[in-house]
């Protein structure tokens, strides 16, 4: 692509594509074209892809994401066929308008990117309890996953999670281990974002037993970028005013009414075609030419944990 697209949701820095081209050495002429070029014929080969062709800037956006390695990229997109194949409840498309769950319990991809090009995602958990579970969150975040890898352009994710005026106990006795575990995977190796920093912002000391929870799911260099904020002021010691929504202390719009944009986009008829057709894009697992078959390797996580001890 020769520009990146305006967008509805998103915006970019004036140099975003110019420098993130740069930092992977993919700006001079051509390069950036052969890459793909590379890629494109290597999903052509695999047979036990469903899908065999995807839309070029797609493309691009995976190899920029996997740190401008075409080999890192093709990982990805085996990765996400992969999961979409064995993990389908985390890709059901359903009306996030309907989720009593999402009421209080959402976040959003802020429009602005920070100076060096990740993009933040903002959640707020106002919920008090959570029959149902975090499924439908879960959801609705890989809804949001597949929107952003069709139009952003960006170096990973900041994770912004304001727990202000959550029961904090009651989120502890509703997570489930295994789908945590399954998502950040998902997250990680399928999507292909890195986390930059997880941000919790709090003043319950209760917080301890989220932050354990969390360790259990995450790689130690991972484990090493969580924070805990005591007030939502500190969230500027870290993002730019322009970036944080103006409930926070920032220039940038309400997050309320950054969700219900967010809501109107996700149910719009153009993006709802767009995650079906990639839900379609998973693996027949029978046809994988490699002995070490991805959905045996990954079928072990729902029994990766047995008990969640919080001390």
């Amino acid at each position: 692509m020769e520009s990146l697209p305006k967008d509805s949701l998103i915006e970019f820095n004036p140099e975003t594509l110019q420098d993130l081209r740069k930092q992977y050495d993919l700006d001079k002429p051509g390069r950036i074209e052969e890459a793909i070029h590379i890629l494109e014929e290597w999903v052509k080969k695999q047979n036990h892809f469903v899908v065999k062709s995807f839309p070029r800037d797609y493309l691009e956006r995976s190899i920029i994401i996997s740190k401008g390695s075409v080999e890192r990229a093709k990982k990805k997109l085996d990765k996400i066929c992969t999961f979409r194949t064995i993990f389908p409840d985390f890709f059901e498309i359903f009306d996030v308008k309907k989720s009593p769950l999402l009421d209080d319990l959402y976040g959003v991809f802020l429009p602005k990117l920070t100076k060096d090009h990740y993009r933040v995602f903002f959640l707020i958990n106002r919920a008090k309890t959570f029959q149902t579970g975090f499924l439908d969150f879960y959801r609705y975040f890989f809804m949001q996953c597949d929107y952003i890898q069709a139009y952003d352009y960006c170096n990973g994710i900041i994770m912004v999670l304001d727990y202000t005026e959550a029961n904090v106990m009651e989120t502890v006795k509703w997570f489930n281990l295994t789908h945590l575990r399954e998502s950040i995977t998902i997250i990680r190796e399928g999507y292909g974002m890195r986390i930059k920093g997880i941000h919790f912002v709090t003043g319950s000391k209760a917080i301890d037993a989220i932050v354990t929870i969390f360790k259990q799911v995450l790689s130690d260099k991972i484990v090493g970028r969580i924070y805990v904020h005591k007030t939502v002021e500190e969230i500027g010691e870290f993002l730019d005013k322009d970036i944080i929504p103006v409930e926070y202390g920032g220039n940038g719009k309400p997050l309320l009414e950054l969700q219900k944009t967010n809501l109107e986009i996700l149910t719009s008829k153009s993006v709802i075609a767009h995650i079906s057709e990639m839900r379609k894009a998973r693996t027949n697992e029978t046809l994988r030419k490699m002995q070490d078959n991805h959905e045996n390797q990954y079928s072990g996580l729902p029994g990766s944990f047995r008990a969640l001890a919080v001390d």
